[in-house]
């Protein structure tokens, strides 16, 4: 279907409402290398014109990716709650944007209305939002998971404590955690990349982290980032897992390069829930998602990249996970070439993220071939930290020695706690005290040379 525009005399024309998408999305350097970006302003600006004259309605009977040749649209489409979207089914998309950002939109409402909307509803609208827009909608939702803890509850942010290691080293992995720890961090998880898939390394890493919130009692969940069957093959054998991690994508095709199906997803959310290891709640899936993984991996259907990242978390939102984040700028700056593009992506990752009513976080990231630095971080940190952001990475230094690139670190997390004063979850806040790591305050303590976990030192040695 041909969709036209008349904007000062031009006449603009889009083959399909792919198109239309693609070429409404702010500049990137993924769409010009997959060849669909807007040619000029004109144009990008005569797309977000049909966009937002389009009825939302439109987006359940204009498949971007066929039905018949993907699993991920068959699930969006198998999946909507029609009762949900009638809140919201009269509108255009230019009319939703207005309704988002109006009081009629309050907390309750966004999360009534979050299983009525598809992926591509949601970036639709992201696409003629500016950054401030993204922010005050996003800062609306509530999404609230529990394991062990309670992330995502208004006015506070979590971190995940990112421990990695070039060789796997317990005894490396294990200060970088005592590390993360005495700063307040580790809320979200501790959660590790390994090296290695070796499954003996993988499951000396799992039963290090178990022993060491066993010991202390901490009230928090760990995770080994390896590939989702090596995590089903620990539970099988025994091994104590907490959170199962995979990396996903938005095609049924992107997924498979991954090597993971919707089938080893319920195998392995299956076999997470019947552990019963959570103390608060049951929410045992952890994803993490980038854009242009489609592109990369040659699947993405002229789908634009963002389009593509908003349909995976129509695949996370299946199985109500603890965890779920954008690792925005580390795909590279062939996908996200600049900071002003890594930081408009990660606002965009966070409001669709949080309207679909996912507990997301992002890892505020960049690599070193990027045209970005880490001020650039400091504004979408802070940026996100204003939005509600659920959680953020914690890496020692900002700079992760294994994965080599540039991250967030433990004195970060302080800063914009501290800067737009946002709490940890209530549990762990409440241990970092009787640890006396941290006040009342939430602050960390200036004597750090009384903590119990400090004292305890020789202790995580000797797990290790």
């Amino acid at each position: 279907m041909l969709y036209r525009t008349t904007i000062s005399g031009h006449s603009f024309v889009f083959e399909d409402l792919r198109q239309v998408m693609a070429m409404a999305s702010p500049m990137r350097s993924g769409d010009y290398l997959a060849g669909v970006g807007a040619a000029t302003m004109q144009q990008r600006m005569a797309a977000r014109h049909v966009l937002a004259d389009l009825p939302l309605k439109v987006f359940l009977n204009e498949a971007l990716i066929p039905y018949e040749d993907d699993d991920i649209t068959r699930l969006i489409i198998d999946d909507h709650d029609a009762q949900a979207f009638s809140h919201v089914s009269h509108l255009t998309v230019g009319d939703f944007r207005n309704w988002l950002l109006g009081d009629a939109a309050t907390s309750e409402m966004l999360a009534a209305i979050a299983p009525g909307l598809t992926p591509e509803m949601v970036a639709a609208v992201s696409k003629i939002m500016r950054n401030q827009d993204l922010i005050a909608v996003a800062r609306k939702c509530r999404v609230i998971a529990r394991f062990r803890n309670t992330i995502g509850l208004p006015g506070h942010m979590a971190v995940r404590l990112q421990p990695n290691h070039p060789t796997d080293d317990l005894r490396g992995v294990a200060a970088s955690t005592l590390d993360g720890l005495l700063y307040g961090a580790g809320d979200a998880v501790i959660g590790i990349n390994p090296v290695s898939d070796n499954m003996a390394v993988l499951g000396d890493l799992s039963r290090m982290f178990d022993e060491l919130i066993r010991r202390f009692d901490i009230p928090t969940q760990s995770c080994v980032l390896t590939h989702v069957t090596n995590t089903i093959r620990l539970i099988e054998s025994g091994v104590p897992v907490d959170l199962v991690f995979q990396s996903i994508g938005g095609t049924e095709k992107t997924n498979r390069s991954f090597g993971v199906t919707l089938e080893i997803l319920d195998e392995a959310y299956e076999a997470a829930l019947s552990l019963q290891r959570g103390s608060v709640g049951s929410n045992v899936m952890y994803f993490e998602t980038g854009q242009g993984s489609a592109l990369s991996a040659n699947a993405n259907f002229g789908v634009d990249q963002q389009t593509c990242e908003v349909r995976a978390y129509a695949l996370a939102r299946r199985y109500k996970p603890f965890l779920i984040n954008s690792v925005v700028g580390f795909i590279g700056p062939e996908y996200l070439y600049d900071g002003k593009q890594i930081i408009r992506a990660g606002l965009e990752d966070h409001f669709c993220g949080k309207l679909l009513g996912l507990p997301i976080g992002c890892d505020v990231c960049y690599t070193n071939h990027a045209e970005a630095d880490q001020d650039d971080m400091d504004t979408l940190l802070v940026l996100l930290g204003s939005a509600g952001l659920t959680f953020l990475i914690g890496v020692p230094g900002a700079d992760d020695i294994m994965l080599n690139y540039q991250s967030t670190s433990f004195h970060d997390a302080l800063f914009v706690r501290e800067t737009l004063g946002l709490k940890r979850a209530p549990e762990f806040e409440a241990w970092l005290q009787a640890m006396r790591i941290t006040g009342v305050d939430g602050r960390l303590l200036a004597d750090v040379s009384s903590p119990p976990l400090l004292g305890a030192a020789t202790q995580f040695t000797a797990i290790a």
